[in-house]
């Protein structure tokens, strides 16, 4: 019998715990093969950072990474950069490079940790010391094992400097030994970026929508997991996807406690609904804080999400619930998307933690209309 949960959240998947994604996987490696960019969307926590960590794995070309949602300006950026390269590159074939650059980054290097600190002058501020970063990248490649360079939450370029797209792309364009892998959470943002003619980046690379993992796949993946403690594991493994709406990381997580559960207690009469109990008061203090930080508005809209299964900005369901105006309904969405408290699924907007809904029900002393 296995003593190691099969189940994993919160953290980049990784061989045994990566579910699926064979056809995305196929698509990404195509993309990676040849000159083309790639841009992949989908919300937090759909496994696309696990999705792009399986892929890279299959290569032994230079990979560098950086999430901009842990950047704070363009030269923090730059210098974020640099450092990811200091990482795969030896320092004396950079050197000569850096020397190049229109503003010379102060580096020190700690031999004790190994690592490199890497920051630019105040002087550096408005000057384009990220297309020297890129070039560097771009000249430290070779034709024969191109570089490949992952930006993670790349919606963000817009709230670092709205003037950013345009130059980045004017050094990107040009860029013959790189393949470049930009990832956003915010669909309207990125949609926005790639798809609006007037954007610096229309059409820049492949399109990749990641959607949640096909439920037949998804539950056959729970069931062999759960398959140790019960014959009705199929079951269960159905039980959970209609709980999690089969979200990846929501599913992974429940995956992961009925699992706790039935080690514990094989004979378990409903293992997924104690398992909810537990992750709801796991995050008892964390919903609450949520739901406070909420203003009413945001407040109603939530609740009006979770109880219907129609779409929610109809005139009857915005006086049903006490929103407004249309208006008002849709600026809440926004800022609610934007914030991570809901999610687009299909045509309805739904809350990103089912768990959460059913918590803040509980608290409400409700049921799912």
């Amino acid at each position: 019998m296995k003593t190691e949960n099969p189940f994993k959240f919160g953290t980049v998947a990784h061989g045994p715990y990566f579910t699926n994604r064979s056809s995305e996987l196929q698509f990404v490696a195509a993309a990676l093969n040849g000159a083309n960019h790639l841009v992949v969307i989908s919300p937090r926590r759909y496994g696309k950072t696990s999705m792009i960590h399986q892929a890279l794995q299959l290569t032994d070309r230079p990979k560098i990474e950086l999430d901009l949602m842990m950047v704070t300006s363009t030269t923090d950026f730059a210098a974020q950069l640099l450092k990811q390269v200091y990482k795969i590159y030896p320092f004396q074939r950079i050197k000569g490079f850096i020397q190049q650059f229109k503003v010379i980054p102060v580096i020190n290097l700690n031999p004790v940790t190994n690592t490199v600190e890497i920051t630019f002058s105040a002087e550096a501020a408005g000057k384009p010391v990220l297309d020297d970063v890129l070039n560097l990248i771009e000249n430290l490649a070779s034709a024969d094992k191109r570089s490949i360079v992952v930006l993670d939450e790349f919606q963000e370029i817009h709230h670092l400097d709205r003037k950013l797209a345009p130059g980045m792309r004017s050094v990107m364009q040009h860029h013959k030994n790189i393949n470049y892998i930009l990832m956003g959470s915010q669909e309207s943002m990125m949609r926005e970026i790639f798809e609006q003619k007037k954007s610096p980046f229309y059409h820049f690379g492949l399109m990749m929508n990641l959607d949640r993992i096909p439920h037949d796949e998804f539950e056959s993946y729970l069931s062999k997991g759960l398959e140790q403690f019960t014959p009705q594991s199929s079951d269960l493994a159905r039980s959970i996807l209609e709980k999690t709406g089969s979200h990846p990381y929501y599913t992974q997580q429940l995956g992961w406690f009925v699992w706790e559960q039935l080690r514990n207690y094989p004979d378990h009469p409903d293992p997924v609904n104690s398992a909810i109990e537990n992750i709801e008061a796991m995050h008892d203090l964390d919903y609450e804080r949520m739901w406070n930080n909420l203003n009413k508005t945001d407040q109603k809209l939530i609740l009006g999400l979770i109880h219907e299964n129609t779409p929610l900005l109809s005139g009857q369901n915005l006086v049903k619930y006490g929103i407004g105006a249309s208006s008002t309904a849709f600026s809440a969405i926004k800022r609610l998307m934007h914030k991570g408290y809901i999610i687009k699924a299909g045509q309805q907007y739904v809350p990103e933690d089912p768990f959460f809904a059913g918590w803040l029900l509980k608290k409400r002393g409700e049921s799912i209309i």
